[in-house]
């Protein structure tokens, strides 16, 4: 039995993820030795998500997704990633504890190097915080220029995994946050954490504007939405759509090749451990 957000998924897909941290050393060599390639880090954020959410809530819904996508198209998936890049939230509000830009990059460099030298050649980052995206895209356009014909590299964001998911996160603001998607999702997946008399919806105040503001000069109390019609009902099927969402990109890129054959100039730049490159 899985504990937490693997067992919520593992319940929703019919099926126990492949779940890197339980697998022993030669359990992970065996995987690669049957020839799987590709692997799954999910990245969430530890940071307030106004006062009815926890403050792991963008941890638990990458957790969840990848978890499900793993237990269905049998991809290990690596330990999440729980800080990310939220000082948008700033100390307003305890709870957040958050990497600067660079921090979280780097990061990510350096793990992909760990992953590069044991022999895996597609990795998958899924995101499910807004504040994260721009670091892992710029992460991944190194990565790909430093492994440039050793591996295959992608970002999705799990709030974006076909139109019809990201319409339904956005249908309550454009700059949501803790809103009503994020709430149906975390009253399935942990209801125990919800605290659902506390919530209160407060709107988008960033349509229209110039500049890019920190979150306490655009919310009044860390939500932006409506976070008060969240439902678990809701929260299950979402999961589901998500997850079968990204079930299908992992069965595709087991095998996606470029569009093009290329080849280098050079023998490919490799930096295994990029904390001491440029």
């Amino acid at each position: 039995m899985y504990s937490g957000y693997y067992q919520r998924a593992a319940d929703l897909a019919g099926a126990d993820p492949v779940v890197w941290e339980r697998l022993t050393w030669s359990g992970l060599q065996q995987l690669r030795e049957q020839g799987e390639e590709l692997v799954v880090l999910p990245v969430g954020a530890t940071e307030q998500h106004g006062p009815h959410l926890p403050v792991s809530t963008d941890t638990a819904i990458a957790t969840a997704v990848c978890a499900y996508g793993s237990a269905r198209a049998r991809v290990p998936v690596l330990p999440t990633l729980s800080y990310g890049v939220s000082v948008g939230h700033t100390e307003q509000w305890p709870g957040t504890v958050s990497l600067l830009h660079e921090t979280l990059a780097l990061s990510v460099r350096e793990m992909v190097g760990w992953l590069v030298a044991q022999g895996w050649r597609r990795i998958i980052l899924v995101n499910s915080h807004f504040g994260n995206h721009a670091t892992l895209s710029v992460a991944v356009d190194r990565l790909r220029f430093d492994y440039r014909e050793l591996i295959q590299i992608g970002l999705v964001n799990s709030y974006a995994l076909t139109r019809e998911i990201e319409d339904y996160f956005t249908c309550d603001g454009e700059d949501i946050h803790a809103n009503r998607a994020e709430t149906d999702l975390m009253l399935y997946l942990d209801p125990e954490a919800c605290d659902m008399a506390s919530v209160q919806d407060d709107p988008d105040r960033t349509e229209g504007t110039v500049f890019s503001y920190l979150v306490p000069a655009t919310s009044k109390n860390g939500v932006t939405g409506r976070p008060s019609e969240g439902t678990a009902e809701r929260g299950r099927e979402l999961l589901r759509e998500m997850g079968e969402a990204l079930t299908s990109l992992l069965i595709k890129a087991r095998t996606e090749t470029a569009p093009l054959e290329t080849q280098s100039a050079g023998h490919p730049t490799v930096y295994p451990f990029s904390g001491s490159r440029p």
